[in-house]
């Protein structure tokens, strides 16, 4: 049996701004769900799920059906996205691998 999931208000916002311009920008292309799904390599199902926004349509999924129809990811410059890239790279090099809790001696 699955769980229900609860999600914040700035995910189901986030998730609706995503949904809609991938189908405004499907539409404007003229593509039907349909020939996006035979695209990605998905069902049909997945795209309308995508377009209503649904959390449960994996990441790699989505992101890629926006690629299929214009929707830029993170911008439109290239050169922008790869020194942001290079940013977080250095950033993430600088921190730990892994985020530990110290242990606490509140034994007094």
């Amino acid at each position: 049996m699955r769980r229900h999931r609860e999600f914040s208000p700035a995910t189901r916002e986030a998730l609706t701004l995503f949904a809609d311009r991938v189908r405004v920008s499907r539409r404007e292309r003229r593509l039907r769900a349909a020939e996006v799904a035979e695209r990605v390599g998905v069902s049909l199902t997945t795209i309308r799920k995508v377009e209503r926004g649904d959390p449960t349509v994996a990441l790699g999924t989505a992101f890629e059906v926006a690629t299929i129809v214009g929707v830029p990811l993170f911008g439109d410059d290239q050169q922008r996205r790869g020194l942001e890239a290079e940013y977080l790279r250095a950033r993430l090099a600088v921190l730990p691998d892994a985020v530990r809790h110290p242990e606490v001696d509140d034994d007094f």
